[in-house]
């Protein structure tokens, strides 16, 4: 006779391997697709109707429509989108009229130096001589990831700190393409400020690129976009 044996299945491990139908697939990705579409209120909706996509506009034109077509309840700002060749680009540009509330520039020194150790940044620019890179290095985790840290090619690392602090409070700044894509924003002033001031302050940033734009528009904080004919500017 042949023996007879026990085995014991409490220690014996068991994958259970679960399988997506193709249906349970189909529903995974329609799932996705609905969490991807954005909604838009109804007065968005409603100004979008008004604005005809194929058409472009001269630039008076175009900031008279986006200031219309703008339903914020606060004085929104008004931001040009601009699409240039290839990414990489970039250029200083003097705004002639300031396009929001006036920022706060400070030079580095001692008593600076001291305030950012404590952690007291009340400054929206900070511009340094060279001689002073030495003590800033330390605080390049601080500063750096708010976009303070000095440095030559945004005009924040000088010899002449005074003469910078004139240029940047004059609206000075380094305006450059986002780090992949050949796109720029960047404020052109609120919809409370003048039209002349704003189209002034669109000229010397479409000038400033002229020669690599291929497409632009403008928009309020909440408003649809407006094509702008740039090449008439």
């Amino acid at each position: 006779m042949g023996s007879t044996q026990n085995i014991d299945m409490s220690s014996q491990e068991v994958e259970i391997k679960v399988v997506d139908t193709p249906e349970a697939e189909e529903n995974k990705e329609e799932k996705k697709k609905t969490r991807k579409v954005k909604t838009h209120s109804k007065k968005y909706m409603a100004v979008k109707s008004k604005v005809d996509k194929t058409k472009t506009h001269d630039l008076p034109v175009a900031i008279e429509m986006v200031k219309k077509l703008s339903y914020s309840s606060f004085d929104g700002t008004i931001t040009a989108e601009i699409v240039l060749k290839e990414a990489g680009a970039s250029a200083e540009v003097t705004l002639p009229h300031q396009s929001g509330k006036a920022k706060k520039i400070a030079i580095v020194d001692e008593k600076v130096l001291k305030d950012i150790e404590a952690g007291k940044i009340d400054f929206d620019i900070l511009i340094s001589s060279p001689e002073y890179m030495p003590k800033l290095a330390k605080f390049a985790r601080v500063l750096g990831p708010k976009g303070l840290m000095p440095n030559p090619k945004s005009g924040t690392l000088t010899p002449n700190p005074e003469r910078a602090v004139k240029e940047l409070g004059a609206g000075k700044m380094l305006i450059k393409t986002e780090r992949k894509h050949p796109l720029i924003h960047i404020s052109i002033g609120k919809v409370s400020l003048e039209d002349k001031k704003l189209i002034e302050n669109m000229n010397a940033v479409i000038k400033a690129f002229q020669t690599k734009i291929v497409r632009v528009s403008i928009s309020a904080s909440m408003s649809p976009s407006v094509k702008v004919n740039w090449e008439t500017v």
